[in-house]
C-alpha cells in the first residue's frame, strides 16, 4: 500500500488507532470529525486494503518475567544457503524471537529477543540458536535500558 493513496482522513484515523487501538468507533469518529458510519466504512476499507493488519494488546515484558532484551546478530555458515528457508523458519518459530530481519553488513540476520534473565539468554544463544543448522556465528548486545519502544509508524501528513 503506497502512502500517496491515503488521504488526510485516512492518515488521521491511522494516527489515532496506533495511539489507541481500543477506541470506540463513536469516539474515533468524534476525534477525526466524521460521522460514525463514515468512520466505520473508512476503518473497514483500511483493514480490507491491508493498511491495518490487525489489533493486539501490548504486554509489558516484565509482567511475564522477561527482564532481558537483547539484539542478536547471526551469521550463516558458508554451506547454509541451500537451506535458508528452513533456517529462517526455525528462527521465526522461537517464541523468544520478537523480530527477525535479514540485514546487510557484517552479519546476515538481526533478531530482537527476550529472556527471563542472563542465564536464560545464554541458554537461548548456545543451546538453541547455535544448534540451528546453518547458523555459523552469534553475537549479542544486551539492552541496558529501553529509551523508546513503539510499534506506531510515522503517518505522512
Amino acid at each position: 500500500m503506497e502512502s500517496h493513496k491515503l488521504d488526510a482522513i485516512d492518515c488521521r484515523i491511522l494516527e489515532v488507532l496506533q495511539r489507541d487501538g481500543r477506541i470506540s468507533n463513536v469516539d474515533l469518529a468524534a476525534e477525526i470529525q466524521l460521522s460514525a458510519p463514515q468512520c466505520f466504512r473508512r476503518v473497514r476499507a483500511l483493514e480490507e486494503r491491508g493498511v491495518i493488519q490487525g489489533y493486539r494488546a501490548q504486554v509489558r515484558p516484565e509482567a511475564l518475567g522477561l527482564s532481558v532484551t537483547a539484539f542478536v546478530s547471526l551469521s550463516i555458515a558458508a554451506s547454509a544457503p541451500p537451506k535458508l528457508a528452513l533456517l529462517e523458519q526455525q528462527l521465526r518459530d522461537l517464541p523468544e524471537v520478537l523480530e527477525l530481519h535479514r540485514v546487510s553488513g557484517g552479519s546476515d540476520y538481526l533478531a530482537k529477543v527476550v529472556a527471563q534473565d542472563l542465564r536464560a539468554l545464554g541458554s537461548l544463544l548456545t543451546e538453541r540458536l547455535l544448534q540451528i543448522e546453518g547458523v555459523g556465528d552469534v553475537q549479542s548486545a544486551i539492552a541496558l535500558n529501553t529509551l523508546k519502544a513503539t510499534a506506531a509508524l510515522p503517518v505522512p501528513r
